[in-house]
């Protein structure tokens, strides 16, 4: 006999060698034990999950004659006569080759005759969703209330293409994808049973590849074995699968994140001219950005990720140069590339722009950018950064500089430039622990000697009495520039930035489309930092209200006409 793949040669034979799925092995053990075998079937799920093997384990089982612990005992004559192939009781068809209506009516006139040797005669119908209308007109009947010999198991990866007719006349099983746990079991016991040595780290590789397909992943296991004659490395696995060179992705990945955006195209190039496919390369680094999160997230990575410890400290170096946000932002946009390379016509200036849109957020005006620039310089201010503020000298007031500051606009008020300076310290490595509850946020810090510049102390504002508002309308102008005046509150300027305003009287009334906007500016912190503003400008009263959207040019108009004219008796007609 010819040399057999191996997710033929290791097929289970019984229900116990059946890879997870008990939800579904429970059931028809139970109803072979208490004789309550049904008379339609169907088993959905993704492909290489055991649809197929099990349904002729199944098959097999109701017909032997003694059944051991529900399975199929392999030794009766049935059992031997259908392991050989001699006994006609079991058949099954391709729906994908075979479906027309004939072949339907063929099969209708057939179920009629009882079976050979066993109790049931048993139709695996294999991807019957390709079965086209008529074909299911014609087997609908019969499939609703069949000879008492017959049992029909239907097969399919789409069940949503099954018409509801069909599918209310059988028992649906779904089949889930099954974990990598299980798959590297699945492969460990393979190569154990065929003497092959391996890496755990080689295994574990290919249960990912397998992405919750157990033929898949014997068919990668296969060729792995062909491809190394000695114990299977990782490098061969990677090898196999035509990934790139995980050096080379780790390298333009890091230079991604350290927003060197020479260094990251330079790399891409490197990659691509050793023929590497783009749609490949943009794969392994969505797969290793994804190792950089669980790294940076999970507390149990290294079993989670399961790497050589070599691999798994240069993710770990990777990971510490950028917190949850910049992460995210890159892997959005790399996302992005793979689902644009689909209606691409060049693939290289997909992933070239990709790369140089995510290496330079400076460029880009996304929330996650933004929060990620944040975030880098709280990084750096804590492991240890001298901060100066430098201001101009005051100068004398003149009558047209006073006309001048009456008519400033907001981007025309001065904001003192800040100084920074970097002291030759160590940088900390953040590992997983350091993370916290929440690795969006920008790392603790680890050190006292960052001046933090004080808003009430380095730069005065010019201050009203108190309850007494000189200008209403410079008053938003004047808190957002107080904002500006400290890194400290860069995330509150961030969210108060493109807040509307208004007043009702003496009340400052601060307008948001955002609940996560109206919730966090209201937070004890920001909402005391806020208050503590408005009152040096002479605020003594404010509200942050949620304004939802939507609202139209009329609606608003209204809106602002009763505010500002809130004593009078306006009415709509």
């Amino acid at each position: 006999m010819g040399y057999l793949a191996y997710y033929r040669m290791f097929r289970p034979s019984d229900f116990d060698g059946v890879v997870r799925q008990e939800h579904i092995v429970r059931i028809l053990k139970n109803q072979i034990a208490g004789d309550k075998v049904g008379h339609a079937y169907l088993f959905c799920g993704p492909r290489g999950t055991g649809k197929t093997t099990l349904a002729k384990i199944f098959a097999r089982a109701i017909n032997c004659e003694n059944p051991q612990n529900s399975s199929p005992c392999g030794k009766c004559a049935v059992c031997r006569a259908l392991a050989e192939g001699s006994n006609l009781d079991i058949s099954e068809i391709d729906a994908a080759s075979n479906n027309g209506v004939d072949e339907m009516r063929d099969l209708r006139e057939k179920v009629q005759y009882p079976p050979v040797a066993g109790k049931y005669k048993v139709y695996i119908i294999d991807e019957v969703h390709m079965l086209t209308p008529s074909a299911f007109n014609a087997v609908l009947k019969t499939l609703e209330e069949p000879p008492r010999h017959a049992v029909f198991i239907l097969a399919t990866t789409e069940p949503q293409k099954i018409p509801a007719t069909i599918l209310s006349r059988c028992m649906r099983f779904d089949f889930k994808l099954i974990p990598q746990e299980d798959l590297e079991e699945l492969i460990k016991s393979v190569f154990e049973k065929t003497g092959k040595e391996y890496e755990p780290a080689a295994v574990a590789a290919i249960a990912r590849a397998g992405a919750g397909s157990a033929r898949d992943s014997l068919s990668i296991a296969d060729m792995c074995a062909s491809y190394s004659r000695g114990k299977l490395t990782y490098d061969d696995v990677n090898a196999v699968l035509g990934s790139a060179d995980w050096s080379k992705v780790a390298d333009i990945c890091g230079r991604i994140l350290n927003e060197d955006t020479n260094g990251a195209l330079t790399t891409a190039e490197q990659i691509l001219a050793t023929g590497k496919g783009v749609g490949v390369l943009i794969k392994d680094m969505l797969s290793f950005l994804n190792d950089c999160m669980i790294v940076k997230v999970c507390r149990t990575a290294r079993e989670i990720v399961n790497l050589p410890e070599e691999t798994y400290k240069k993710i770990e170096e990777v990971a510490a140069v950028a917190d949850g946000h910049k992460l995210l932002r890159v892997t959005e946009i790399l996302s992005k590339a793979e689902t644009d390379m689909r209606f691409s016509t060049n693939g290289r200036i997909t992933l070239e722009t990709a790369v140089l849109k995510a290496s330079m957020p400076q460029s880009d005006y996304n929330i996650d950018a933004l929060i990620g620039k944040i975030n880098a310089l709280e990084r750096k201010i804590s492991e240890g950064i001298k901060v100066e503020i430098s201001k101009s000298a005051p100068q004398p007031q003149t009558e047209k500089s006073v006309q001048k500051e009456k008519t400033a606009t907001f981007e025309e008020i001065e904001t003192p430039s800040v100084k920074i300076e970097h002291e030759n310290k160590p940088k900390n490595v953040l590992l997983a622990d350091d993370v916290g509850e929440n690795p969006f946020e920008a790392p603790p810090k680890k050190t006292e000697e960052a001046v933090q510049p004080q808003l009430f102390d380095d730069y005065k504002l010019a201050s009203a009495p108190v309850g007494v508002v000189a200008d209403k309308t410079k008053v938003f102008a004047k808190f957002i520039k107080a904002l500006r005046t400290t890194h400290k509150n860069a995330i509150l300027f961030t969210l108060c930035m493109d807040l509307d305003n208004t007043f009702e009287g003496d009340k400052f009334i601060l307008l948001t489309e955002s609940e996560a906007v109206l919730k966090s500016i209201n937070r004890a912190d920001n909402a005391k930092f806020v208050s503590d503003v408005l009152l040096e400008l002479g605020v003594t009263d404010y509200e942050v209200r949620f304004r939802p959207r939507g609202e139209t040019d009329y609606e608003k108009a209204m809106r602002e006409l009763k505010e500002n004219f809130s004593g009078a008796d306006i009415k709509e007609k």
